[in-house]
């Protein structure tokens, strides 16, 4: 899906479509059951709420899950590809940043076991790199908690971004 669907639209598509659409947006099967079964949608925001509300409430498996498909801030990405728009703010020709964001993830992955997961979109490369710094001091058990917001807050902006108000 390309182009912003209004919500009318959301809740014709087959089923198969849809579920193929939500898992670009959260790649958990439950999450994908539980939110392609509530159409029809009474509007955006009813999807996009019980989208961020299903998303607050996955397990810590589920949310290590759904942190596979997602690359490591800073990464090269493919040119125009979601992740690539998500981080945009990420300066890929700053080496400085890159370098601290490489080892900044490597030292995040070493200490709790997944990938720093942040929703990048309309943030810079700099920004970034603080929030990671300043989440390594986290306790891991307060981390998990801490990647679910993060992921329902991508969630939300991907949802936001697919369907028109």
């Amino acid at each position: 899906m390309t182009e912003p669907l209004p919500i009318s639209r959301i809740n014709e598509l087959p089923a198969a479509t849809w579920r193929d659409i939500l898992k670009g947006v959260v790649s958990v099967a439950e999450w994908v059951d539980t939110v392609g079964a509530a159409r029809p949608y009474a509007d955006r925001d009813a999807l996009v709420e019980l989208a961020e509300r299903t998303t607050l409430a996955l397990t810590e498996p589920q949310v290590r899950q759904a942190l596979a498909d997602h690359p490591r801030i800073g990464a090269t990405t493919a040119p125009g590809s979601r992740a690539a728009r998500e981080q945009s703010g990420v300066d890929a020709t700053d080496a400085d940043l890159a370098e601290r964001l490489r080892v900044g993830n490597l030292a995040y992955e070493a200490k709790f076991g997944h990938i720093y997961l942040v929703c990048a979109a309309g943030r810079g490369g700099r920004e970034l790199l603080a929030d990671l710094t300043e989440r390594l001091g986290n306790d891991p058990a307060d981390e998990i908690p801490v990647t679910r917001r993060e992921l329902a807050a991508i969630a939300r902006k991907r949802l936001e971004g697919m369907v028109t108000p």
